[in-house]
């Protein structure tokens, strides 16, 4: 004895209309992707060496500022909030990221198919590459042409560094914008689930 299997058919005018099987399961789960930062603290700047004191005076040692320090999490907040940073790279760069994601999961199911071995994560290949792209993204001025009202920063146009002895010094050449001390940029990290 046959079984009546419910099969997609034409209904009358020659539309299709796609018939679901009861014990079809829920379509696949959406597969989601993350941009952000590892999140690390801002360490205060240590005490500078400062020169001989000129006879009468005393120099006193720069010290680090007590305040609260912030990290990486809270800076990229606030750029995300106002330059939108991470959106503008994902919008920029789709396809490039489609294409990482495709790559990997290729990569994967090749490993699987040859029995070589797999690493449990099919799109870790996808995460680091797509972390690199936003890490150059930001450090090649990619961003900065994207017509986002503000960018180039000031600071960047400056050349304000506090990688330098004297960030804010006039003669300090121009930097990439949000690259002032490359922990944030360095920081960028990518994730699917």
């Amino acid at each position: 004895m046959a079984a009546k299997v419910d099969t997609p058919m034409a209904d009358g005018g020659g539309s299709y209309v796609q018939r679901t099987s009861p014990t079809m399961a829920a379509p696949p789960a959406k597969i989601t992707l993350h941009l952000g930062v590892i999140d690390i603290p801002y360490s205060a700047y240590p005490s500078q060496k400062v020169a001989k004191a000129k006879k009468g005076k005393a120099n006193k040692p720069v010290k680090a500022s007590s305040g609260a320090t912030k990290t990486t999490g809270d800076v990229a907040e606030i750029l995300e909030e106002k330059y939108g940073i991470l959106d503008s790279f994902a919008f920029a760069r789709l396809p490039d990221i489609a294409k990482a994601l495709e790559e990997s999961i290729s990569i994967e199911l090749e490993n699987m198919m040859t029995g070589a071995h797999v690493s449990g994560n099919p799109f870790k290949s996808a995460e680091s590459t797509i972390a690199t792209m936003m890490k150059q993204f930001v450090s090649s001025q990619a961003i900065e042409h994207m017509g986002i009202e503000g960018v180039p920063t000031q600071a960047a146009l400056n050349g304000v560094s506090h990688r330098l002895k004297h960030p804010y010094a006039k003669g300090n050449s121009r930097r990439p914008s949000f690259m002032d001390t490359h922990l944030m940029v360095n920081s960028y990290t990518a994730w699917f689930d």
